[in-house]
């Protein structure tokens, strides 16, 4: 494929914005609201943004079929490279046909790079990072700089340990881009250095620089494998925006990648990655935004939670994944429009009402509280694949409510009412 083919993929056939939000946030630069609808195209569909991206670990969402993921009004799904490539390996999945049709999904998927895993999984942080992320504390400062140590990380590439077996693997930039061309997702993501907010402001200027390389690399190991995969359908590809809670960290990244071009090869789009704290989350997107290309889909990695939704869509996130929806799903917490609750609870015991009234998902509109209560204390292996196909549901069709709501000038109504409702009080 030459150069000439491949700039056939113009931005316009790449995403295009369809409206924008008049009444959240505006670019400092330009003045321009930050919050948009769009549409991103695919070779395997249109997904309508904001959209909320349900997370197919293993290719698969825990315990869902994915015609009911397709039922819940899922657009794509995101799989990940990390544990694809331990189990079953890229090269069966590409023999399948790719991601989509080995996991029989008719739609767009993505995948990521794996950088969060091997950094996580793969180093022994596991459990900082959550804490971390969960908001329930920090390490101390020599649990930190251990845990710098651990991640084995050099200006290649990173070593780690498989969390199956312990063997020990190597990802560079051109592995996990050789890994996502054989999963074949029709939007990927560049391999970045993971930190944390543990790390110190010199160790989060080296991995930036380091990740700035990194996807420079990955430009140019796409392009290359574009070219060598001829007849296969063209797949997207995101560089991810680091930095931690810094702003001229962020905004530097942002400009970088968004101005990097190797060998006429841009990125399709980018991710908003890495660690940050909760409320600090619509700043640190705005950021971002406001230095990022306008006319490029930005995804947002890992929130799911409502008040971080609208506050991302407000700053110009156009997607989202994460896997909190179906993980508390499992331990029977049930997303409702007055928060969140655990079916297991004793007043549901003999409650034969729908999880919750007037939601039409299938969970709510075949099967009862009580239901859901019984199957949970019984282990009931439907427990986790009712209540997941009803929290999906909820997200899922709260981004459709927030997209139809700022394309028909309800934005600020439909915020007001449904945070106001979700995080009222408890009696």
């Amino acid at each position: 494929m030459s150069r000439h083919t491949i700039a056939w993929w113009s931005m316009a056939d790449r995403f295009t914005i369809t409206s924008r939000l008049e009444a959240g946030a505006r670019d400092s630069h330009t003045g321009e609201p930050l919050g948009r609808t769009g549409v991103i195209h695919t070779p395997h569909g249109d997904i309508h943004t904001p959209a909320f991206i349900p997370v197919g670990t293993k290719a698969t969402v825990k315990a869902v079929l994915p015609e009911s993921i397709a039922q819940v009004g899922a657009q794509a799904v995101l799989a990940n490279a990390y544990h694809l490539y331990l189990q079953p390996g890229p090269d069966i999945v590409d023999q399948a046909g790719g991601l989509a049709r080995f996991m029989n999904w008719k739609g767009p998927t993505y995948t990521d790079s794996g950088g969060f895993q091997v950094l996580s999984l793969g180093s022994g942080f596991k459990k900082v990072l959550s804490q971390e992320f969960s908001g329930t504390g920090r390490a101390d400062t020599e649990v930190a700089k251990s845990k710098e140590r651990l991640a084995n990380v050099d200006d290649d590439g990173v070593w780690f340990r498989s969390h199956l077996d312990g063997s020990r693997h190597r990802f560079t930039p051109e592995i996990s881009m050789g890994i996502q061309h054989e999963l074949g997702a029709d939007i990927m993501f560049a391999f970045d250095e993971l930190t944390t907010l543990l790390n110190s402001r010199a160790y989060q200027e080296e991995a930036l620089e380091r990740t700035r390389r990194w996807a420079e690399r990955c430009l140019v190991a796409h392009r290359e494998l574009t070219e060598k995969r001829k007849g296969k359908p063209y797949q997207q590809l995101f560089g991810v925006i680091q930095g931690a809670q810094y702003e001229d960290l962020r905004r530097k990244a942002a400009r970088d990648l968004g101005a990097m071009e190797m060998d006429g090869q841009t990125f399709d789009g980018f991710g908003i990655g890495g660690a940050l704290e909760k409320e600090h989350l619509g700043t640190i997107v705005g950021w971002v935004a406001e230095e990022l290309p306008d006319d490029r889909a930005r995804h947002l990695l890992g929130i799911s939670e409502p008040d971080d939704l609208f506050a991302a869509v407000e700053a110009g996130a156009d997607t989202f994944d994460c896997v909190n929806p179906s993980r508390v799903a499992r331990n029977a917490a049930i997303y409702s429009p007055d928060g969140r609750f655990n079916v297991t609870r004793a007043e549901f015991k003999r409650d034969f009402g729908p999880l919750v009234p007037g939601c039409e998902c299938y969970t709510c509109t075949h099967y009862s509280r009580a239901y859901l209560h019984h199957a949970f204390k019984a282990k009931e292996m439907i427990a986790s694949t009712l209540a997941t196909i009803h929290n999906e549901y909820f997200t899922v069709h709260l981004v459709d409510l927030i997209r139809h709501a700022m394309i028909a000038g309800d934005y600020v109504e439909l915020k007001k009412e449904f945070l106001g409702r979700f995080y009222a009080p408890s009696a």
